[in-house]
C-alpha cells in the first residue's frame, strides 16, 4: 500500500523553502486589527432590565422572563415547582434547567427550581443567552442556556 502526502504550501513556497532561497514573491505575514476583545463571556441574548423586574410588580422572575424573552417557557412541575427551559427539550444530560449566573457565581436553583433567595429589586439586569457563540464560555453547564443576573449591589 502506498500513501501520497500533500503540502498546504503552494508550489513556489515549497520550492523555495526546499532550496533555501527567498523569493519577493513569497508570502508575507498578514497583521490584522480590531476591537480587543472585553473581559469576560460575550453577552449575546436577550435583556431585561431593573425597569421591567419594577413595572411586574410581584410577580416572579421566570415569569417576567418569560413574558419579556421570545424563547423562554415557564411551566408547572408535578411536585408545584417550576422549571425554566430556554433551549427545548431535548438535553445530553438528564438535566434540562439553564445555568444560573448571579454577578459571576454560578448558583444553583431552589427548592422547585424557583430564585426564591433574590430579591427583584436588588437586581440590575438579567441576559438570558441562548446562542452557541455566547454559550461556548460556559461550556456543557451551559448547553441548556445560561440566565446571567447582575445586581445592583455589584461594583
Amino acid at each position: 500500500m502506498t500513501f501520497s502526502t500533500r503540502s498546504s504550501l503552494p508550489c513556489a513556497l515549497l520550492i523555495a523553502a526546499i532550496s533555501g532561497c527567498a523569493s519577493s514573491n513569497a508570502a508575507r505575514p498578514v497583521e490584522t486589527s480590531g476591537p480587543a476583545p472585553s473581559p469576560g463571556p460575550p453577552l449575546a441574548g436577550t435583556t431585561v432590565t431593573a425597569d421591567d423586574l419594577d413595572r411586574a410588580g410581584l410577580d416572579p422572575i421566570e415569569k417576567t422572563l418569560a413574558s419579556h424573552v421570545p424563547g423562554v417557557w415557564i411551566t408547572r412541575t408535578p411536585d408545584g415547582g417550576i422549571a425554566v427551559r430556554i433551549r427545548g427539550q431535548t438535553s445530553i444530560s438528564a438535566n434540562t434547567e439553564p445555568l444560573y449566573v448571579i454577578d459571576g457565581q454560578t448558583v444553583q436553583t431552589g427548592p422547585g427550581g424557583a430564585l426564591l433567595g433574590i430579591n427583584p429589586h436588588d437586581i440590575s439586569s438579567i441576559e438570558v443567552l441562548k446562542d452557541a457563540a455566547s454559550l461556548a464560555f460556559y461550556g456543557v453547564r451551559g448547553a441548556n442556556g445560561v440566565i446571567v443576573i447582575k445586581t445592583k449591589h455589584t461594583n
